[in-house]
Protein backbone atom coordinates (compact mmCIF):
# COMPACT_ATOMS: atom_id res chain seq x y z
CA UNK A 1 0.00 0.00 0.00
CA UNK A 2 1.42 3.39 -1.01
CA UNK A 3 2.00 5.91 1.79
CA UNK A 4 -0.58 8.62 2.37
CA UNK A 5 1.30 11.88 1.96
CA UNK A 6 0.28 15.15 3.57
CA UNK A 7 3.17 17.21 2.19
CA UNK A 8 4.32 17.63 -1.40
CA UNK A 9 8.01 17.30 -2.21
CA UNK A 10 8.19 21.08 -2.67
CA UNK A 11 6.63 21.65 0.77
CA UNK A 12 9.12 19.28 2.43
CA UNK A 13 11.99 21.12 0.78
CA UNK A 14 10.53 24.44 1.93
CA UNK A 15 10.53 23.23 5.55
CA UNK A 16 14.08 21.91 5.14
CA UNK A 17 15.40 25.21 3.77
CA UNK A 18 13.48 27.23 6.37
CA UNK A 19 15.09 25.11 9.10
CA UNK A 20 18.53 25.73 7.65
CA UNK A 21 17.80 29.47 7.68
CA UNK A 22 16.78 29.30 11.35
CA UNK A 23 20.07 27.63 12.24
CA UNK A 24 22.18 29.94 10.07
CA UNK A 25 20.40 33.25 10.84
CA UNK A 26 18.88 32.84 14.33
CA UNK A 27 21.03 30.07 15.81
CA UNK A 28 20.75 28.03 18.98
CA UNK A 29 21.30 28.85 22.65
CA UNK A 30 24.44 26.87 23.53
CA UNK A 31 27.05 27.88 26.11
CA UNK A 32 28.79 24.50 26.53
CA UNK A 33 32.48 25.41 26.33
CA UNK A 34 33.81 22.41 24.44
CA UNK A 35 30.91 22.03 22.00
CA UNK A 36 30.79 25.76 21.28
CA UNK A 37 34.49 25.62 20.42
CA UNK A 38 33.95 22.60 18.14
CA UNK A 39 31.10 24.34 16.33
CA UNK A 40 33.08 27.55 15.86
CA UNK A 41 36.09 25.61 14.57
CA UNK A 42 33.78 23.83 12.10
CA UNK A 43 32.56 27.11 10.61
CA UNK A 44 29.94 28.28 13.07
CA UNK A 45 29.76 31.82 14.42
CA UNK A 46 28.22 33.82 17.26
CA UNK A 47 25.33 36.29 17.10
CA UNK A 48 23.46 37.80 20.06
CA UNK A 49 24.98 35.13 22.29
CA UNK A 50 23.66 32.31 20.11
CA UNK A 51 25.64 29.87 17.97
CA UNK A 52 24.91 30.03 14.25
CA UNK A 53 25.28 26.83 12.24
CA UNK A 54 26.17 27.30 8.56
CA UNK A 55 24.17 25.30 6.02
CA UNK A 56 27.18 23.36 4.72
CA UNK A 57 27.98 22.11 8.26
CA UNK A 58 24.42 20.90 8.86
CA UNK A 59 24.14 19.24 5.47
CA UNK A 60 27.51 17.54 5.98
CA UNK A 61 26.23 16.10 9.28
CA UNK A 62 23.07 14.85 7.55
CA UNK A 63 25.20 13.21 4.89
CA UNK A 64 27.50 11.52 7.40
CA UNK A 65 25.03 10.24 9.99
CA UNK A 66 24.12 6.56 10.10
CA UNK A 67 20.74 5.86 8.54
CA UNK A 68 20.15 2.31 9.73
CA UNK A 69 19.25 1.48 13.30
CA UNK A 70 18.99 -2.09 14.57
CA UNK A 71 18.34 -2.89 18.21
CA UNK A 72 18.68 -6.36 19.70
CA UNK A 73 16.97 -7.93 22.69
CA UNK A 74 18.70 -10.25 25.12
CA UNK A 75 16.93 -13.20 23.45
CA UNK A 76 18.66 -12.30 20.18
CA UNK A 77 15.49 -10.85 18.63
CA UNK A 78 16.27 -7.79 16.52
CA UNK A 79 14.19 -4.88 15.31
CA UNK A 80 15.44 -2.92 12.30
CA UNK A 81 13.99 0.56 12.00
CA UNK A 82 13.57 1.49 8.36
CA UNK A 83 12.88 -2.06 7.13
CA UNK A 84 9.50 -1.00 5.62
CA UNK A 85 7.64 -2.41 8.63
CA UNK A 86 5.68 -0.48 11.24
CA UNK A 87 7.04 -1.07 14.73
CA UNK A 88 5.42 -0.07 18.01
CA UNK A 89 6.64 0.79 21.47
CA UNK A 90 5.13 2.23 24.60
CA UNK A 91 4.98 5.62 26.22
CA UNK A 92 8.05 6.26 28.35
CA UNK A 93 8.26 7.95 31.72
CA UNK A 94 4.65 8.23 32.91
CA UNK A 95 4.43 9.52 36.47
CA UNK A 96 1.06 8.03 37.42
CA UNK A 97 -0.86 4.77 37.05
CA UNK A 98 -4.60 4.79 36.37
CA UNK A 99 -6.29 2.65 39.02
CA UNK A 100 -9.41 0.99 37.53
CA UNK A 101 -10.84 0.22 40.96
CA UNK A 102 -10.92 3.83 42.16
CA UNK A 103 -11.02 5.64 38.83
CA UNK A 104 -8.18 7.88 40.05
CA UNK A 105 -4.45 8.00 39.34
CA UNK A 106 -1.85 6.82 41.86
CA UNK A 107 1.89 7.39 41.95
CA UNK A 108 3.94 4.81 40.04
CA UNK A 109 6.46 2.71 41.95
CA UNK A 110 9.23 0.29 40.97
CA UNK A 111 6.82 -2.65 40.85
CA UNK A 112 4.89 -0.81 38.14
CA UNK A 113 8.05 -0.59 36.04
CA UNK A 114 8.46 -4.36 36.45
CA UNK A 115 4.82 -5.24 35.79
CA UNK A 116 4.36 -2.89 32.83
CA UNK A 117 7.46 -4.33 31.18
CA UNK A 118 6.25 -7.89 31.68
CA UNK A 119 2.83 -7.02 30.24
CA UNK A 120 4.38 -5.30 27.24
CA UNK A 121 6.58 -8.36 26.75
CA UNK A 122 3.39 -10.42 26.41
CA UNK A 123 1.70 -8.16 23.84
CA UNK A 124 2.27 -9.28 20.27
CA UNK A 125 2.15 -5.85 18.61
CA UNK A 126 4.88 -4.36 20.85
CA UNK A 127 8.25 -4.51 19.06
CA UNK A 128 10.49 -2.70 21.53
CA UNK A 129 10.04 -1.50 25.10
CA UNK A 130 10.96 1.78 26.76
CA UNK A 131 10.85 2.00 30.58
CA UNK A 132 7.19 2.93 31.07
CA UNK A 133 6.92 4.56 34.49
CA UNK A 134 9.04 6.99 36.50
CA UNK A 135 8.93 5.28 39.92
CA UNK A 136 8.23 7.77 42.67
CA UNK A 137 9.85 5.53 45.30
CA UNK A 138 13.29 6.17 43.75
CA UNK A 139 15.39 9.34 44.30
CA UNK A 140 15.08 11.74 41.39
CA UNK A 141 18.79 11.62 40.58
CA UNK A 142 18.54 7.84 40.09
CA UNK A 143 15.26 7.84 38.21
CA UNK A 144 16.42 7.24 34.62
CA UNK A 145 19.00 4.64 35.64
CA UNK A 146 16.56 2.80 37.91
CA UNK A 147 13.95 2.75 35.13
CA UNK A 148 16.36 0.96 32.81
CA UNK A 149 17.63 -1.40 35.50
CA UNK A 150 14.06 -2.39 36.49
CA UNK A 151 13.05 -2.97 32.86
CA UNK A 152 15.86 -5.25 31.68
CA UNK A 153 14.97 -8.38 33.75
CA UNK A 154 11.31 -8.40 32.70
CA UNK A 155 11.52 -8.64 28.92
CA UNK A 156 13.56 -10.38 26.26
CA UNK A 157 12.45 -7.85 23.64
CA UNK A 158 14.79 -5.01 22.62
CA UNK A 159 14.85 -2.26 25.27
CA UNK A 160 15.26 1.35 24.20
CA UNK A 161 16.75 3.45 26.96
CA UNK A 162 14.97 6.16 28.92
CA UNK A 163 15.42 9.83 28.12
CA UNK A 164 18.72 10.91 29.68
CA UNK A 165 19.66 14.31 31.06
CA UNK A 166 23.34 14.08 32.04
CA UNK A 167 26.55 12.45 30.90
CA UNK A 168 26.66 10.46 34.15
CA UNK A 169 23.26 8.94 33.42
CA UNK A 170 24.50 7.93 29.96
CA UNK A 171 27.57 6.25 31.44
CA UNK A 172 25.60 4.21 33.96
CA UNK A 173 22.92 3.14 31.46
CA UNK A 174 25.62 2.08 28.99
CA UNK A 175 27.31 0.00 31.69
CA UNK A 176 24.00 -1.73 32.39
CA UNK A 177 23.42 -2.38 28.69
CA UNK A 178 26.84 -4.02 28.50
CA UNK A 179 25.62 -6.62 31.01
CA UNK A 180 23.37 -8.09 28.30
CA UNK A 181 25.36 -7.30 25.14
CA UNK A 182 27.34 -4.74 23.18
CA UNK A 183 25.83 -1.41 24.16
CA UNK A 184 25.63 -0.05 20.61
CA UNK A 185 23.60 -3.14 19.61
CA UNK A 186 21.20 -3.45 22.56
CA UNK A 187 20.55 0.19 23.42
CA UNK A 188 19.25 3.42 21.92
CA UNK A 189 19.12 6.69 23.84
CA UNK A 190 17.28 9.96 23.43
CA UNK A 191 17.80 13.47 24.76
CA UNK A 192 15.49 16.46 24.46
CA UNK A 193 16.48 19.98 23.42
CA UNK A 194 14.52 22.60 25.34
CA UNK A 195 12.24 24.38 22.90
CA UNK A 196 12.75 26.90 21.53
CA UNK A 197 16.29 26.09 20.33
CA UNK A 198 17.92 25.83 23.75
CA UNK A 199 20.74 23.36 24.43
CA UNK A 200 21.69 23.53 28.15
CA UNK A 201 25.09 22.29 29.24
CA UNK A 202 23.86 19.07 30.84
CA UNK A 203 21.91 18.21 27.67
CA UNK A 204 24.97 18.76 25.49
CA UNK A 205 27.03 16.67 27.91
CA UNK A 206 24.58 13.79 27.48
CA UNK A 207 24.47 14.13 23.67
CA UNK A 208 28.26 14.08 23.48
CA UNK A 209 28.47 11.03 25.74
CA UNK A 210 25.86 9.16 23.68
CA UNK A 211 27.89 9.88 20.54
CA UNK A 212 31.18 9.00 22.22
CA UNK A 213 29.80 5.57 23.19
CA UNK A 214 28.42 4.99 19.68
CA UNK A 215 24.83 4.52 20.89
CA UNK A 216 22.11 5.07 18.27
CA UNK A 217 20.71 8.48 19.11
CA UNK A 218 17.19 9.89 18.92
CA UNK A 219 17.02 13.70 19.24
CA UNK A 220 13.68 14.24 20.97
CA UNK A 221 12.42 17.84 20.88
CA UNK A 222 8.95 18.31 22.39
CA UNK A 223 7.76 21.75 21.21
CA UNK A 224 4.21 22.96 21.76
CA UNK A 225 2.85 25.07 18.94
CA UNK A 226 1.67 28.38 20.37
CA UNK A 227 3.84 28.40 23.49
CA UNK A 228 7.34 27.05 22.73
CA UNK A 229 7.03 27.02 18.92
CA UNK A 230 5.13 29.02 16.28
CA UNK A 231 1.37 28.40 16.29
CA UNK A 232 1.29 27.48 12.60
CA UNK A 233 1.92 23.76 12.08
CA UNK A 234 4.41 24.53 9.29
CA UNK A 235 6.32 26.95 11.53
CA UNK A 236 6.33 24.52 14.46
CA UNK A 237 7.61 21.76 12.17
CA UNK A 238 10.34 24.10 10.93
CA UNK A 239 11.52 24.79 14.48
CA UNK A 240 11.27 21.12 15.50
CA UNK A 241 13.30 20.18 12.44
CA UNK A 242 15.91 22.84 13.23
CA UNK A 243 16.25 21.44 16.77
CA UNK A 244 16.71 17.93 15.40
CA UNK A 245 19.21 19.05 12.75
CA UNK A 246 21.22 20.93 15.39
CA UNK A 247 21.25 17.79 17.56
CA UNK A 248 22.42 15.68 14.63
CA UNK A 249 25.20 18.18 13.90
CA UNK A 250 26.39 18.08 17.52
CA UNK A 251 26.46 14.28 17.56
CA UNK A 252 28.28 14.01 14.23
CA UNK A 253 31.02 16.37 15.39
CA UNK A 254 31.79 13.86 18.14
CA UNK A 255 31.24 10.65 16.17
CA UNK A 256 30.72 10.95 12.39
CA UNK A 257 28.46 8.15 11.21
CA UNK A 258 26.58 7.78 14.50
CA UNK A 259 23.18 6.19 13.73
CA UNK A 260 20.23 8.56 14.13
CA UNK A 261 16.54 7.99 14.80
CA UNK A 262 14.59 11.09 13.78
CA UNK A 263 12.10 11.71 16.62
CA UNK A 264 9.39 14.33 16.80
CA UNK A 265 6.92 15.09 19.61
CA UNK A 266 5.16 18.23 18.37
CA UNK A 267 1.95 19.04 20.27
CA UNK A 268 -0.47 21.97 20.07
CA UNK A 269 -1.57 24.53 22.65
CA UNK A 270 -5.19 24.51 23.78
CA UNK A 271 -6.08 28.20 23.21
CA UNK A 272 -8.65 28.27 26.03
CA UNK A 273 -6.30 26.96 28.74
CA UNK A 274 -2.72 27.11 27.42
CA UNK A 275 -2.34 23.37 28.09
CA UNK A 276 -0.47 21.08 25.72
CA UNK A 277 -2.92 19.11 23.57
CA UNK A 278 -1.94 15.56 22.71
CA UNK A 279 -5.33 14.35 21.56
CA UNK A 280 -6.22 16.78 18.77
CA UNK A 281 -6.03 15.60 15.18
CA UNK A 282 -3.40 18.31 14.57
CA UNK A 283 -0.91 16.07 16.38
CA UNK A 284 -1.63 13.29 13.90
CA UNK A 285 -1.15 15.70 11.00
CA UNK A 286 2.14 16.97 12.45
CA UNK A 287 3.33 13.40 13.07
CA UNK A 288 2.51 12.40 9.49
CA UNK A 289 4.45 15.41 8.21
CA UNK A 290 7.36 14.57 10.53
CA UNK A 291 7.48 11.11 8.94
CA UNK A 292 7.86 12.64 5.49
CA UNK A 293 10.53 15.11 6.59
CA UNK A 294 12.58 12.32 8.18
CA UNK A 295 12.31 10.14 5.10
CA UNK A 296 13.44 13.10 2.98
CA UNK A 297 16.73 12.75 4.86
CA UNK A 298 16.71 8.96 4.56
CA UNK A 299 16.42 8.52 8.33
CA UNK A 300 14.22 6.11 10.30
CA UNK A 301 11.52 7.98 12.18
CA UNK A 302 9.77 7.62 15.52
CA UNK A 303 6.73 9.75 16.34
CA UNK A 304 3.81 9.52 18.72
CA UNK A 305 0.91 7.40 17.60
CA UNK A 306 -1.26 6.71 20.63
CA UNK A 307 -1.95 10.01 22.33
CA UNK A 308 -4.90 11.47 24.19
CA UNK A 309 -5.73 14.09 26.76
CA UNK A 310 -8.47 11.83 28.16
CA UNK A 311 -8.26 10.90 31.83
CA UNK A 312 -10.01 7.54 31.56
CA UNK A 313 -10.70 4.78 29.02
CA UNK A 314 -13.64 6.51 27.37
CA UNK A 315 -14.89 7.39 23.88
CA UNK A 316 -12.63 10.44 23.63
CA UNK A 317 -9.62 8.30 24.51
CA UNK A 318 -10.40 5.76 21.81
CA UNK A 319 -11.06 8.06 18.90
CA UNK A 320 -8.16 10.45 19.65
CA UNK A 321 -5.51 7.76 19.88
CA UNK A 322 -6.76 5.74 16.91
CA UNK A 323 -6.92 8.81 14.65
CA UNK A 324 -3.52 10.15 15.72
CA UNK A 325 -1.87 6.75 15.20
CA UNK A 326 -3.51 6.03 11.86
CA UNK A 327 -2.29 9.19 10.11
CA UNK A 328 1.48 8.72 10.67
CA UNK A 329 1.12 4.96 10.15
CA UNK A 330 -0.36 5.53 6.70
CA UNK A 331 2.37 8.10 6.01
CA UNK A 332 4.95 5.31 6.46
CA UNK A 333 6.23 5.73 10.03
CA UNK A 334 8.98 3.30 11.00
CA UNK A 335 8.06 3.33 14.69
CA UNK A 336 5.08 4.68 16.60
CA UNK A 337 5.17 5.36 20.30
CA UNK A 338 2.56 5.82 23.01
CA UNK A 339 1.17 2.36 23.81
CA UNK A 340 -0.45 2.69 27.24
CA UNK A 341 -0.42 6.53 27.29
CA UNK A 342 -3.18 8.57 28.97
CA UNK A 343 -3.65 12.16 30.19
CA UNK A 344 -1.13 13.74 27.77
CA UNK A 345 1.65 11.39 28.88
CA UNK A 346 1.33 12.01 32.61
CA UNK A 347 -0.47 8.73 33.26
CA UNK A 348 -0.48 5.16 31.98
CA UNK A 349 -2.75 2.16 32.34
CA UNK A 350 -2.36 -1.59 32.14
CA UNK A 351 -5.76 -1.92 30.46
CA UNK A 352 -4.76 0.84 28.03
CA UNK A 353 -1.71 -1.16 26.97
CA UNK A 354 -3.93 -4.11 26.08
CA UNK A 355 -6.43 -1.82 24.30
CA UNK A 356 -3.63 -0.28 22.27
CA UNK A 357 -2.28 -3.68 21.32
CA UNK A 358 -5.60 -4.40 19.62
CA UNK A 359 -5.85 -0.95 18.03
CA UNK A 360 -2.29 -1.39 16.71
CA UNK A 361 -3.31 -4.65 15.08
CA UNK A 362 -6.21 -2.83 13.42
CA UNK A 363 -3.94 -0.06 12.17
CA UNK A 364 -1.55 -2.67 10.83
CA UNK A 365 -4.48 -4.20 8.97
CA UNK A 366 -5.49 -0.82 7.55
CA UNK A 367 -1.90 -0.16 6.45
CA UNK A 368 -1.73 -3.46 4.54
CA UNK A 369 -4.74 -2.57 2.38
CA UNK A 370 -6.03 -5.37 0.16
CA UNK A 371 -5.11 -7.09 -3.07
CA UNK A 372 -6.87 -6.50 -6.34
CA UNK A 373 -6.00 -9.30 -8.75
CA UNK A 374 -7.74 -12.03 -10.70
CA UNK A 375 -8.09 -14.30 -7.69
CA UNK A 376 -9.35 -11.62 -5.28
CA UNK A 377 -11.82 -10.22 -7.83
CA UNK A 378 -13.46 -13.63 -7.52
CA UNK A 379 -15.45 -13.63 -10.79
CA UNK A 380 -15.35 -17.44 -10.97
CA UNK A 381 -16.42 -17.74 -7.33
CA UNK A 382 -19.39 -15.42 -7.88
CA UNK A 383 -20.36 -17.46 -10.94
CA UNK A 384 -20.04 -20.74 -8.98
CA UNK A 385 -22.25 -19.55 -6.12
CA UNK A 386 -24.86 -18.02 -8.40
CA UNK A 387 -25.17 -21.26 -10.37
CA UNK A 388 -25.39 -23.58 -7.35
CA UNK A 389 -26.97 -23.93 -3.96
CA UNK A 390 -23.66 -23.08 -2.26
CA UNK A 391 -23.06 -20.07 -0.03
CA UNK A 392 -19.84 -18.09 -0.06
CA UNK A 393 -18.84 -19.29 3.40
CA UNK A 394 -18.54 -22.83 2.09
CA UNK A 395 -16.18 -21.87 -0.74
CA UNK A 396 -12.46 -22.71 -0.54
CA UNK A 397 -11.84 -19.15 -1.73
CA UNK A 398 -13.44 -17.78 1.48
CA UNK A 399 -11.41 -20.13 3.68
CA UNK A 400 -8.19 -19.07 1.95
CA UNK A 401 -8.90 -15.38 2.53
CA UNK A 402 -9.91 -15.94 6.12
CA UNK A 403 -6.60 -17.70 6.73
CA UNK A 404 -4.64 -15.00 4.95
CA UNK A 405 -5.88 -12.29 7.31
CA UNK A 406 -8.34 -10.51 5.04
CA UNK A 407 -10.52 -10.05 8.12
CA UNK A 408 -8.88 -9.08 11.41
CA UNK A 409 -9.99 -11.22 14.34
CA UNK A 410 -10.33 -9.06 17.44
CA UNK A 411 -9.97 -10.23 21.03
CA UNK A 412 -11.61 -7.37 22.92
CA UNK A 413 -14.14 -5.75 20.62
CA UNK A 414 -17.81 -6.64 20.91
CA UNK A 415 -19.09 -8.63 17.92
CA UNK A 416 -22.21 -10.35 19.29
CA UNK A 417 -25.84 -9.21 19.08
CA UNK A 418 -27.30 -6.82 21.65
CA UNK A 419 -29.22 -9.59 23.41
CA UNK A 420 -26.15 -11.84 23.61
CA UNK A 421 -24.08 -8.94 24.93
CA UNK A 422 -26.78 -8.04 27.44
CA UNK A 423 -27.08 -11.61 28.70
CA UNK A 424 -23.31 -11.96 29.09
CA UNK A 425 -23.13 -8.99 31.47
CA UNK A 426 -22.66 -6.06 29.07
CA UNK A 427 -18.87 -6.31 29.16
CA UNK A 428 -17.24 -3.37 27.43
CA UNK A 429 -13.93 -2.98 25.61
CA UNK A 430 -12.13 -1.36 28.56
CA UNK A 431 -13.42 -4.00 30.96
CA UNK A 432 -12.29 -6.78 28.64
CA UNK A 433 -8.87 -5.13 28.41
CA UNK A 434 -8.51 -4.91 32.19
CA UNK A 435 -9.42 -8.59 32.56
CA UNK A 436 -6.91 -9.52 29.85
CA UNK A 437 -4.18 -7.37 31.47
CA UNK A 438 -4.72 -9.11 34.80
CA UNK A 439 -4.68 -12.53 33.12
CA UNK A 440 -1.42 -11.80 31.31
CA UNK A 441 0.25 -10.42 34.44
CA UNK A 442 -0.72 -13.57 36.29
CA UNK A 443 0.30 -16.04 33.59
CA UNK A 444 3.10 -14.50 31.50
CA UNK A 445 6.63 -15.51 32.44
CA UNK A 446 9.84 -13.97 31.17
CA UNK A 447 13.18 -15.76 31.02
CA UNK A 448 15.10 -14.19 33.92
CA UNK A 449 18.56 -12.72 33.85
CA UNK A 450 21.20 -15.08 35.14
CA UNK A 451 22.45 -14.49 38.68
CA UNK A 452 25.72 -12.92 37.58
CA UNK A 453 23.93 -10.43 35.34
CA UNK A 454 21.53 -9.47 38.11
CA UNK A 455 24.42 -9.11 40.56
CA UNK A 456 26.30 -6.87 38.14
CA UNK A 457 23.25 -4.64 37.61
CA UNK A 458 22.93 -4.24 41.37
CA UNK A 459 26.60 -3.32 41.59
CA UNK A 460 26.18 -0.64 38.90
CA UNK A 461 23.05 0.66 40.61
CA UNK A 462 24.93 1.01 43.89
CA UNK A 463 27.73 2.87 42.12
CA UNK A 464 25.16 5.22 40.59
CA UNK A 465 23.63 5.83 44.02
CA UNK A 466 27.01 6.72 45.48
CA UNK A 467 27.86 9.04 42.57
CA UNK A 468 24.52 10.76 42.09
CA UNK A 469 22.82 10.70 45.49
CA UNK A 470 25.44 10.31 48.21
CA UNK A 471 28.21 12.34 46.56
CA UNK A 472 26.79 14.25 43.56
CA UNK A 473 29.36 16.14 41.52
CA UNK A 474 28.61 17.57 38.08
CA UNK A 475 31.37 17.16 35.55
CA UNK A 476 31.30 18.53 32.03
CA UNK A 477 31.92 16.07 29.23
CA UNK A 478 35.34 14.51 28.97
CA UNK A 479 36.71 11.38 27.38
Amino acid sequence: MKPWLILSQAEIESIHHASLRVLAETGIILTHTEMRSLLLDAGGSLKNGRVLMPTNLVEKALQECGKKVTIQGRSGTTVALGDDNLHWHNLGGARDVFDPKTGYPRAAVVKDVNDSTRLLDALDQVSTITPFFTPQDVPGALMSIAMYRETLPFTTKPVQGPGVHTAQEVNFVVRMAEVIGQASEVLTLSASPVSPLNFPNNLVDSMMKIAYHGIPFGPLPCPTAGTTAPFSIAGALTQQNAEILASITISQLINPGLPIIYCGRLAMMEPRTGNSVWGGVELGLASAATVQISHYYGLPVNVYGFTTNAHTLDLQNGYERALNALLPALAGADELSGIGEMDAGVMGSYAQMVCDNEIAAGIGRAKRGFLVNEDSLAVDVINEVMNSTHTYIAERHSINYLRSGEILFTKLSERSSFSEWDQSGRKEFANNAQVEAERLLQKHEVTPLDKNQDKELNKIMQAAKEALVLNPIHREFSN
